[in-house]
């Protein structure tokens, strides 16, 4: 199913009001534990969906071009913008952008993958559970599985996968090969390239999908 903004925004605004609310509480010594993202602490990660939930099109644009479209550099730039010395500033700020339905230039879906991913790297390294709405989980991973690694998606890490999600019908076979079993999220996390519990996927293609 093709998704407009309009269907995704209400799900993308309930995503980062739960997230502030599972934040609230945390000590100020947690907030610099290491999430799922490679190189990036959970403030970090708040203060990067800040820096995504303020950035237009037509700013984003703008932000490339000094990055010299280098994407890295350019998520750098914003985070360090985003990022307060206080982490409960940090919050008040990522409560502010809540309704927010600035973007850049993508496909509607992209909104899922970022709430959904950045809200698992967040949430598990703190020991944090959250239920997603699983619809909308497989139209994010869907679109990871059928986009490139270096446009965000994971496309080459299932190449030869047999994909099946078993709390939602969504198989993903174009290449039918090894089999790879597990809840939406679990499978999106992977495919997103991070790393998910022993156990949390089964099938023949699991431990390959897992170590990608």
């Amino acid at each position: 199913m093709k998704r407009k903004f309009s269907d995704v925004w209400p799900i993308v605004h309930a995503e980062r009001a739960k997230l502030i609310d599972d934040l609230g509480d945390l000590p100020v010594g947690a907030w610099s534990t290491a999430s799922l993202c490679p190189g990036w602490d959970v403030h970090d990660v708040l203060a990067h969906l800040i820096d995504s939930a303020t950035t237009t099109r037509f700013g984003f644009v703008r932000r490339m071009i000094r990055a010299r479209f280098d994407f890295d550099r350019d998520n750098a730039t914003g985070l360090a913008r985003r990022k307060c010395e206080d982490p409960r500033d940090t919050l008040e700020a990522m409560r502010a952008v809540i309704g927010s339905t600035s973007t850049p230039p993508a496909n509607p879906v992209t909104r899922l993958v970022e709430c959904f991913v950045h809200g698992e790297d967040i949430r598990r390294p703190l020991g944090i559970g959250s239920d997603y709405p699983v619809e909308f989980v497989v139209d994010a991973l869907r679109y990871q599985a059928t986009t490139a690694v270096g446009f965000g998606g994971g496309r080459e890490r299932v190449a030869g996968l047999r994909m099946t999600a078993t709390d939602a019908e969504f198989v993903h076979a174009p290449d039918a090969g090894d089999d790879v079993r597990g809840r939406a999220i679990d499978l999106l996390l992977a495919v997103s390239g991070r790393p998910v519990p022993a156990g949390a996927l089964a099938g023949s293609g699991a431990a390959r999908l897992n170590g990608s």
